[in-house]
């Protein structure tokens, strides 16, 4: 409560997004990585498969998938911010 009695309001979200908003360029990779092995493992059937091996291939594809685009993102970000600055650091490029 504040001096006057009322609530604070507190307009940070609050777990509103997917587990994998925060992950970052690295986590992405660990993703990707985690999806190739996972691939690997669906596709050579080695021990610890569900029964129904088309399961583990879909879950494995979200998991690449999600690496891949958080990849991407980053990456294109990264790019735009070096875009934007000129041959001497400066914003807006030319001039």
């Amino acid at each position: 409560m504040t001096r006057d009695g009322s609530a604070e309001r507190d307009d940070r979200p609050v777990g509103d997004g997917p587990w994998w908003v925060g992950v970052g360029p690295i986590g992405a990779v660990v993703l990707i990585v985690v999806g190739i092995v996972g691939e690997a493992w669906v596709v050579f059937r080695w021990p610890g498969l569900p029964d129904e091996p088309d399961t583990a291939y879909y879950g494995v594809s979200r998991v690449l998938a999600i690496g891949l685009v958080l990849a991407g993102t980053a990456l294109l970000g990264r790019l735009r911010t070096r875009a934007g600055k000129g041959p001497e650091g400066e914003e807006g490029g030319e001039g």
